[in-house]
């Protein structure tokens, strides 16, 4: 059967179907406008703006209150702190000293410790530890041990004849500021043993081993040589002053 194009009235061929005016109805909402100008945004749209520009306003008038001072600074909350808990130094002794400290070396050594197990691979243990070392020994001659008679003046009151003690080493003192580990490997269980309970003196080892190769690399260096001679042309210099023509210096057997 044919329809009419100007009616709409449903029949079996032709249903009904919601027309432009039964949409605008149903749906609640203005109808476009005429002109074909797009509708304006949303109210929520226009209030999360508000929203923004206000919070940009007020982090602008905070930045310029703390610029001005009139507030104390704003300090990160996670920020890093560090709190020194240490105990006041004890004084336990006085020594005095009547020492020349005549020659002083400065020394570098690479040390290379390995402690692990036999049969045991080093992935699951193994601790190796590459250190560089800094550190420095002196020189000196002890002047409380020189003994009675040491010092021989000649009869015309020219010459001047001193017997000295051999010169020492002192204690290797290892700079800590310029030492510092190089690289460490380290198996499993030692990692699983350090997040329990770690051992803090760990490095104690590598430590003592490096001084132990500084204290043999100055007694190979000719320290003390370069220390009886510093001390002889110190000597010589003071007595020299005091009208002495001739210095003589000798050392004793260490």
């Amino acid at each position: 059967m044919a329809r009419d194009a100007g009616i709409n009235e449903p029949t079996r061929e032709f249903p009904g179907y919601p027309t432009g005016d039964d949409l605008r109805d149903r749906s609640g909402g203005p109808t476009e406008p005429a002109d074909g100008t797009p509708p304006s945004p949303g109210g929520p749209a226009r209030g999360l703006l508000w929203v923004l520009g206000a919070a940009a306003l007020a982090v602008v008038v905070l930045l310029g209150v703390q610029a001005t001072g009139i507030l104390p600074d704003f300090r990160n909350p996670f920020a890093k702190e560090q709190t020194d808990r240490s105990q006041p130094p004890l004084l336990k002794s006085i020594q005095d000293l009547s020492r020349y400290v005549a020659a002083e070396g400065n020394f570098q050594v690479v040390v290379d410790l390995q402690n692990d197990r036999r049969n045991v691979p080093d992935w699951l243990l193994n601790q190796r530890t590459l250190f560089v070392g800094a550190g420095s020994v002196e020189a000196y001659v002890d002047f409380t041990k020189i003994s009675e008679g040491a010092v021989v003046e000649s009869a015309d009151g020219k010459s001047v004849e001193i017997k000295l003690p051999a010169p020492q080493l002192g204690q290797t003192n290892l700079d800590l500021e310029k030492s510092y580990v190089f690289a460490e490997q380290r198996g499993l269980l030692n990692r699983v043993g350090d997040l329990v309970g770690g051992d803090p003196n760990r490095q104690q080892q590598v430590y003592q081993l490096a001084e132990e190769r500084i204290t043999a690399a100055a007694r190979d260096s000719g320290l003390t040589q370069r220390a009886e001679e510093n001390t002889r042309k110190m000597l010589e210099g003071l007595l020299r002053s005091l009208g002495y023509e001739k210095v003589t210096v000798t050392y004793t057997a260490p």
